[in-house]
């Protein structure tokens, strides 16, 4: 049903073969459409999208603070304004766990 076929790479323009299994995993999955890429190019693209993905968070600007309870300095994910107290995180995951 399914026969070999000979792709290029819209990445580095090389030639590929688009086997007759993965052409016939391809149909068992829905996939309509054959892969621009070759095996490299595509796997390169896939560990780029690990590091760069839309779905993972932006390194957060810490900001220094004194804790309220301990006095040790420690970092917090917000800038402190002063009106409230600021704990470490020693400090902090007590007092969250008993106020439950």
């Amino acid at each position: 049903m399914f026969e070999d076929k000979i792709l290029t790479c819209k990445d580095c323009g090389s030639e590929f073969t688009f086997s007759a299994s993965e052409q016939e995993f391809y149909a068992e999955k829905g996939f309509t459409n054959e892969p621009g890429r070759c095996p490299s190019c595509r796997s390169a693209k896939k560990a780029q999208g690990r590091t760069n993905s839309r779905y993972s968070r932006p390194q957060r600007e810490m900001f220094p603070a004194i804790c309220a309870s301990c006095g040790k300095e420690t970092t917090v994910p917000f800038q402190p304004t002063g009106d409230k107290p600021v704990y470490c995180r020693d400090c902090f995951q007590p007092r969250t766990r008993n106020n439950w």
